[in-house]
Protein backbone atom coordinates (compact mmCIF):
# COMPACT_ATOMS: atom_id res chain seq x y z
CA UNK A 1 0.00 0.00 0.00
CA UNK A 2 1.35 3.43 -0.36
CA UNK A 3 2.47 5.75 2.16
CA UNK A 4 1.77 8.86 2.99
CA UNK A 5 4.44 11.10 4.75
CA UNK A 6 2.92 14.77 6.72
CA UNK A 7 5.77 16.49 7.74
CA UNK A 8 5.33 19.70 10.09
CA UNK A 9 7.49 21.59 12.55
CA UNK A 10 3.81 21.64 14.19
CA UNK A 11 2.76 18.97 16.13
CA UNK A 12 -1.15 19.76 16.14
CA UNK A 13 -0.47 19.51 12.83
CA UNK A 14 0.86 16.45 12.06
CA UNK A 15 -1.72 14.82 14.15
CA UNK A 16 -4.61 17.19 12.67
CA UNK A 17 -3.33 16.27 9.39
CA UNK A 18 -2.70 12.35 10.09
CA UNK A 19 -6.05 11.56 11.84
CA UNK A 20 -8.29 12.89 8.54
CA UNK A 21 -5.91 11.18 5.84
CA UNK A 22 -5.66 7.56 8.68
CA UNK A 23 -9.74 8.39 9.07
CA UNK A 24 -9.74 7.59 5.27
CA UNK A 25 -7.69 4.28 5.24
CA UNK A 26 -4.65 5.59 4.30
CA UNK A 27 -0.98 4.46 5.83
CA UNK A 28 0.62 7.38 7.74
CA UNK A 29 3.73 8.82 8.72
CA UNK A 30 4.65 11.99 10.67
CA UNK A 31 7.73 13.43 11.36
CA UNK A 32 9.05 16.71 12.08
CA UNK A 33 12.29 16.23 11.11
CA UNK A 34 13.87 17.36 7.54
CA UNK A 35 16.51 14.25 7.11
CA UNK A 36 13.42 11.70 8.50
CA UNK A 37 11.32 13.45 5.76
CA UNK A 38 14.47 13.21 2.90
CA UNK A 39 14.62 9.98 3.77
CA UNK A 40 11.58 8.27 3.15
CA UNK A 41 11.17 10.46 0.10
CA UNK A 42 14.54 8.63 -0.79
CA UNK A 43 14.32 5.30 -0.22
CA UNK A 44 10.33 5.32 -1.74
CA UNK A 45 8.83 4.91 1.41
CA UNK A 46 6.67 7.75 0.52
CA UNK A 47 5.26 9.24 -2.52
CA UNK A 48 3.31 11.48 -1.31
CA UNK A 49 4.22 14.08 1.33
CA UNK A 50 2.34 16.77 2.92
CA UNK A 51 4.53 19.32 4.00
CA UNK A 52 4.41 22.25 6.60
CA UNK A 53 5.49 25.54 5.93
CA UNK A 54 8.71 25.15 8.11
CA UNK A 55 10.98 21.44 9.21
CA UNK A 56 13.69 22.19 11.79
CA UNK A 57 14.63 26.17 10.44
CA UNK A 58 14.25 25.01 7.03
CA UNK A 59 10.87 26.72 5.04
CA UNK A 60 9.35 24.24 2.30
CA UNK A 61 10.95 26.73 -0.53
CA UNK A 62 14.13 25.57 0.57
CA UNK A 63 13.27 21.77 1.27
CA UNK A 64 11.33 21.78 -2.03
CA UNK A 65 14.37 21.58 -4.26
CA UNK A 66 16.15 18.80 -1.85
CA UNK A 67 12.84 16.67 -1.57
CA UNK A 68 12.41 16.64 -5.19
CA UNK A 69 16.43 15.85 -6.00
CA UNK A 70 15.57 12.46 -4.13
CA UNK A 71 12.52 11.41 -5.77
CA UNK A 72 11.30 13.71 -8.76
CA UNK A 73 8.33 12.06 -8.91
CA UNK A 74 6.99 12.87 -5.67
CA UNK A 75 3.77 15.03 -5.22
CA UNK A 76 4.28 17.06 -2.62
CA UNK A 77 1.10 19.11 -1.03
CA UNK A 78 1.60 22.12 0.88
CA UNK A 79 -0.49 22.29 3.82
CA UNK A 80 -0.46 26.36 5.01
CA UNK A 81 -1.99 29.52 5.78
CA UNK A 82 -0.80 33.15 5.38
CA UNK A 83 1.61 32.11 2.85
CA UNK A 84 2.91 35.46 1.55
CA UNK A 85 2.66 35.73 -2.23
CA UNK A 86 6.50 35.50 -3.10
CA UNK A 87 6.99 32.35 -1.36
CA UNK A 88 3.81 30.49 -2.84
CA UNK A 89 5.23 31.28 -6.08
CA UNK A 90 8.86 30.15 -5.37
CA UNK A 91 7.22 26.69 -3.85
CA UNK A 92 4.62 26.47 -7.20
CA UNK A 93 7.60 26.80 -9.17
CA UNK A 94 9.48 24.29 -7.38
CA UNK A 95 7.03 22.30 -8.43
CA UNK A 96 4.36 21.25 -5.62
CA UNK A 97 1.10 19.54 -6.53
CA UNK A 98 -1.25 21.14 -4.54
CA UNK A 99 -2.02 24.20 -2.03
CA UNK A 100 -3.82 23.45 0.77
CA UNK A 101 -5.43 25.62 3.68
CA UNK A 102 -5.08 23.76 7.26
CA UNK A 103 -7.95 22.67 7.78
CA UNK A 104 -10.05 24.69 10.25
CA UNK A 105 -13.28 22.90 11.04
CA UNK A 106 -14.40 19.82 9.79
CA UNK A 107 -16.19 20.29 6.40
CA UNK A 108 -12.51 21.49 5.17
CA UNK A 109 -10.68 17.95 5.97
CA UNK A 110 -12.39 17.38 2.68
CA UNK A 111 -9.83 19.65 0.57
CA UNK A 112 -6.98 17.48 2.48
CA UNK A 113 -8.66 14.19 1.07
CA UNK A 114 -9.60 15.29 -2.27
CA UNK A 115 -5.88 16.90 -2.55
CA UNK A 116 -4.33 12.82 -1.03
CA UNK A 117 -6.83 11.30 -3.88
CA UNK A 118 -5.81 13.29 -6.83
CA UNK A 119 -2.08 12.97 -6.10
CA UNK A 120 -2.56 9.16 -6.05
CA UNK A 121 -4.27 9.11 -9.34
CA UNK A 122 -2.06 11.63 -10.61
CA UNK A 123 1.06 9.08 -10.09
CA UNK A 124 -0.76 6.50 -11.21
CA UNK A 125 -1.10 7.97 -14.22
CA UNK A 126 2.41 9.30 -14.88
CA UNK A 127 3.90 6.19 -13.74
CA UNK A 128 1.87 3.49 -15.14
CA UNK A 129 1.93 2.18 -11.96
CA UNK A 130 -1.74 0.30 -11.19
CA UNK A 131 -1.06 -0.98 -8.31
CA UNK A 132 -1.27 2.07 -6.35
CA UNK A 133 -4.15 1.77 -4.24
CA UNK A 134 -6.87 4.75 -5.00
CA UNK A 135 -9.05 5.05 -2.51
Amino acid sequence: MLRLLVADKNVNARKQIASILIEAGYDVTVTDSAVKAMNDVLHNNARVLLLGMELEGLNSAELLPLLKQCNRHLAIILVADETPLPLMRKVRKEGIFYHALRPKVSEDNEEIRQAVKCAIHSLSRTRGNHNILVH
